[in-house]
């Protein structure tokens, strides 16, 4: 059997915050070693939330403790075609949550939203925003896909991330690095989605769940054949040990993969 995803559980989402901070942390220091930036993707749902529990305690002052969001590149891993101040942006989402509650001294992330000029033609923005990504990770015929440091993603009741759905046909793109999807089984239709390649192509890879509700889609995902099809557990299979999943004790209730004690 080859290399597996590690599995960390914790009591309950403060915990699980303190540890979602030191790997973040490890893979900023990873990230600025490599390239002297840290390139992030994010998704939506309780993600940022979160990510804001994490990120914004305050440092123990040292380095390995200290988050430098003025190096950050921060990227969606999907977005829905909406105006960025509506209630379905994943972009309005991590501003809420996340953004406009890091302290003035902090300094910012760079933040690349999608470009709003193409809510009403999907395939352009996505067009649009694989441009974005070409300019930050070098043009697209120099590098057959962008490395992003850390891809933190979310997992639907469907087992579905980023906005890659059980069974659709975006699940076989293997050109673009953006895609889009007019017929997504979720409200809003109408998205954006890193694809396939790109997202198990990641240096790192972490899944955050929580909560009762996720606990049977988890154990289809960890334990059973079948779950190796939907798309969470096709990025646990092209990305292995480099995915990372963080849950409470509450989303793996019952399921049997192997948890890890601690990073």
């Amino acid at each position: 059997m080859g290399k597996q995803p590690s599995l960390y559980s914790f009591g309950n989402t403060d915990t699980l915050a303190k540890s979602l901070r030191s790997y973040v942390l490890q893979c900023q220091s990873a990230g600025f070693e490599r390239h002297g930036a840290f390139k992030v993707a994010v998704s939506g749902g309780s993600l940022p939330k979160t990510l804001a529990k994490a990120l914004l305690e305050p440092s123990n002052g040292s380095p390995e403790d200290t988050v430098d969001f003025a190096k950050w590149e921060v990227f969606f891993a999907d977005e829905r075609a909406v105006p960025l101040d509506h209630e379905d942006s994943n972009y309005k989402l991590l501003k809420d949550e996340l953004l406009d509650k890091i302290p003035r001294e902090m300094s910012q992330p760079t933040v690349h939203p999608i470009d709003v000029k193409y809510l009403d033609d999907v395939q352009e923005m996505a067009d649009q925003y694989q441009e974005e990504l070409m300019r930050s990770f070098a043009a697209k015929d120099s590098v057959k896909l962008p490395l992003f440091d850390l891809l933190l993603l979310g997992c639907g009741p469907d087992g579905h991330t980023c906005s890659l759905f059980p069974n659709h046909e975006l699940l076989r793109e293997s050109d673009a690095w953006v895609a889009p999807i007019e017929d997504s089984p979720k409200p809003p239709a109408k998205r954006i989605t890193l694809t396939l390649p790109v997202v198990t192509h990641g240096v790192k890879i972490a899944f955050i769940a929580t909560g009762e509700g996720k606990k049977d889609i988890l154990k289809q995902i960890l334990d059973t054949d079948e779950g190796r099809s939907l798309p969470c557990g096709i990025v646990n299979e092209g990305g292995a040990e480099r995915v990372s999943w963080f849950t409470d004790s509450s989303a793996v209730e019952g399921v049997g993969f192997p948890r890890r004690g601690s990073l």
